[in-house]
């Protein structure tokens, strides 16, 4: 990259604006939002849960959905158990008894007619950024989420290893790409 270049800005949230973004948005957007900053989970991963590969404390990542395309994971290491902590499995419980009950096959997050699985910029720029506008949030992506994801818990003091074991990445490009502590 050419010196004269500026670096791109790789922005986090702090505690205090996760817990504002949590309680200004609905169940199902809320839970998205919680996999992201919480569960560390790409997009993809997030839309591309069934509902029958949701276990006590882990999701089973075996397939993504970009772009609307139904696919393998982003790469072979990413095809695993994702951790949940308590609180999170205990949300998207929640979230199972309130949606449309479509079957194990059924897809955690279904579109209206609940053949397809939502779109992720759909959710994005229609049912979470208008909530967030008013937060002065609206620039939050999902990129936002999963770095807001390794910084938080990184100042918690959980080892980089798992850090990097739950978002599937190096150790390296966990702390020097993801993670970005608080001064």
């Amino acid at each position: 990259m050419p010196r004269e270049c500026r670096r791109p800005e790789r922005p986090v949230l702090t505690i205090d604006p996760v817990k504002q973004v949590f309680d200004a948005l609905d169940l199902r957007e809320w839970l998205i939002v919680k996999l992201g900053v919480i569960g560390g989970m790409r997009c993809s991963e997030i839309i591309g849960l069934r509902r029958g590969r949701i276990g006590e404390a882990s999701a089973e990542i075996v397939e993504r959905v970009c772009k609307r395309d139904i696919d393998t994971p982003k790469t072979r290491k990413s095809v695993r158990l994702a951790a949940l902590s308590s609180g999170l499995a205990s949300d998207i419980r929640l979230w199972l008894e309130n949606s449309p009950d479509s079957g194990p096959e059924g897809w955690l997050f279904p579109s209206e007619n609940l053949a397809r699985p939502v779109g992720t910029e759909n959710v994005l720029n229609r049912n979470i950024r208008p909530r967030l506008e008013a937060l002065r949030l609206a620039w939050i992506d999902y990129r936002v989420m999963r770095r807001t994801h390794a910084s938080l818990i990184s100042e918690k003091g959980v080892d980089p290893r798992l850090v990097a074991d739950q978002q599937r990445h190096t150790v390296d490009v966990n702390q020097n790409v993801y993670t970005k502590l608080s001064c």
